[in-house]
């Protein structure tokens, strides 16, 4: 097939117009999911080298990383960022985790790397995307320290008093909620902003926030095309800026180093001035 050709295929898969038929429906997706549009959560399965994606995320990733090839690093230097702030975490005595928007399980996991430091850690999964939740479901199985709930991030009370959530978290002692490289795919029109507050209104003492955040500062011009192409999938892309990430830890303070580039939260060592420049804003925030 060539290049045009490709493009051609991919922009009937993000418009939705792609018939299926031909396409294999593995084992362990839902019948519920759709074969013929990308999904964000499979798109990022497949950047960090998953196999829980099908040729439809395939194209849209590979057409992205055609346009834009410093993607993959990028991902990976997010997922880096949760890893390093779920280990700094459970060092501050954090022994509960809420992953809201975790996506499909991949080698290092919240729970591997929370138990690293307490073995009895405790791990709820928030996904709303159907593949994500099987992918958890089919993982976790047997596991009575973590739990899956299939909800959307702004159903606060329905994540918070779902009976995985009760049962697994004690929400009178600190919890971990973690929000990473998820709100770019929440619009302004939803209230990001209010959403989060009503988590840190319901979260007790000592409880932080674990944010991630796709920017378009310092991106170049890769930006305005990655974003219009994630506008004609089921989850589009907001970007923001320094300034509208820091205003989601409103009403948590900041630890060392503050909202930094991804790879400057706590990194293992030192990251030269090409390394730094990863587009997008890393935090953790302490509820007091």
């Amino acid at each position: 097939m060539g290049e045009d050709d490709r493009g051609r295929a991919v922009d009937r898969m993000l418009d939705g117009r792609g018939d299926g038929e031909g396409v294999t429906r593995p084992a362990w997706a839902p019948r519920a999911v759709d074969l013929d549009r990308p999904s964000a959560a499979r798109v990022y399965d497949y950047y960090l080298g998953g196999s829980h994606n099908f040729a439809v995320d395939r194209e849209m990733a590979q057409r992205a990383v055609a346009d834009w090839p410093e993607l993959p690093g990028i991902m990976r230097s997010n997922r880096a960022f949760l890893r390093r702030a779920v280990r700094w975490c459970g060092e501050q005595g954090i022994d509960q985790f809420l992953d809201v928007g975790s996506g499909i399980p991949t080698v290092g996991n919240v729970h591997e790397v929370a138990r690293a430091t307490d073995p009895a850690a405790r791990v709820v999964y928030v996904d709303v995307d159907p593949v994500a939740v099987a992918h958890s479901l089919a993982l976790l199985d047997g596991d009575p320290l973590t739990g899956v709930v299939q909800a959307d991030l702004c159903d606060v009370e329905g994540v918070l008093g779902d009976p995985v959530t009760t049962e697994l978290l004690d929400l009178d002692r600190p919890v971990a909620l973690l929000v990473v490289a998820l709100l770019h795919f929440v619009g302004d029109d939803r209230r990001p902003d209010e959403v989060l507050a009503r988590y840190r209104d319901q979260l007790a003492p000592g409880s932080v926030l674990v944010l991630s955040h796709a920017s378009a500062d310092d991106a170049g011009e890769h930006a305005d095309g990655h974003v219009a192409l994630y506008r004609r999938t089921a989850t589009p892309m907001s970007m923001r800026s320094h300034a509208q990430v820091l205003r989601f830890f409103d009403g948590f303070t900041l630890v060392e180093p503050g909202l930094v580039p991804l790879p400057l939260w706590r990194p293992d060592g030192p990251v030269d001035g090409a390394g730094a420049a990863v587009p997008g804003y890393a935090g953790v925030g302490r509820r007091d």
